[in-house]
């Protein structure tokens, strides 16, 4: 039988697990990564090794009104269609192995902020056809290209150039917002994408 989300109040399909998953969340005081789990962690941030506070349960209602969370979501659904586009293009086994991988890590990040904002995205979004011209003329992507010839190194530097936009973007966007909900969630989703520009320099390190 279906049921409803106890937090969201999302109809759910038999047997699905929704946000009453969530049990914890905790943000670290300096770089303002924030994460989601069953159990609060003892120790430091482990991306910057700052102090981590425990945030109460937040009602964000609607949190697709909140500019932050919008733009994120925007960047995730635009990435995981520039890279799939990408690969539907690929010449080489390489590339098309990379590409994926990218695309792949892209509607992963999407399904991570679903999971910590409680923003549940149609599935037919994700699957949408993206408008091609458009995607590439738009922010984040705007003059990155994949080149034909492309190796996999070239293929991870214009990922971290997108990602590193991305980041970049969030965080002045911060600065611009008095303290407070918007403020932070700006400052969130930046140390999200400074996670993921990590993951990325740490994989092309290993492959350069």
């Amino acid at each position: 039988m279906p049921s409803s989300c106890p937090k969201c109040r999302r109809v759910l399909e038999e047997d699905e697990i929704c946000c009453a998953q969530v049990r914890h969340a905790w943000r670290c005081l300096r770089c303002f990564k924030f994460t989601i789990g069953f159990a609060v962690p003892y120790g430091e941030c482990f991306m910057c090794g700052g102090e981590l506070e425990v945030i109460p349960e937040r009602d964000l209602g609607d949190c697709m009104r909140f500019h932050a969370i919008h733009d994120a979501m925007q960047f995730e659904l635009d990435w995981f269609h520039f890279f799939k586009l990408a690969r539907e293009r690929a010449t080489t086994p390489e590339q098309c192995i990379v590409l994926e991988h990218f695309y792949e890590d892209g509607l992963e990040h999407l399904h991570e902020l679903e999971e910590k904002y409680h923003a549940h995205l149609d599935g037919e979004m994700v699957e949408l056809a993206s408008n091609e011209e458009k995607l590439l003329l738009d922010w984040p992507f705007r003059g990155i290209r994949v080149m034909e010839d492309a190796g996999v190194a070239d293929l991870y530097r214009v990922a971290l150039e997108a990602e590193r936009r991305a980041r970049d973007y969030f965080r002045q966007l911060a600065s611009q917002f008095p303290a407070g909900l918007e403020n932070e969630l700006y400052r969130e989703v930046a140390a999200e994408e400074d996670e993921h520009v990590a993951m990325l320099e740490t994989e092309l390190e290993q492959i350069a």
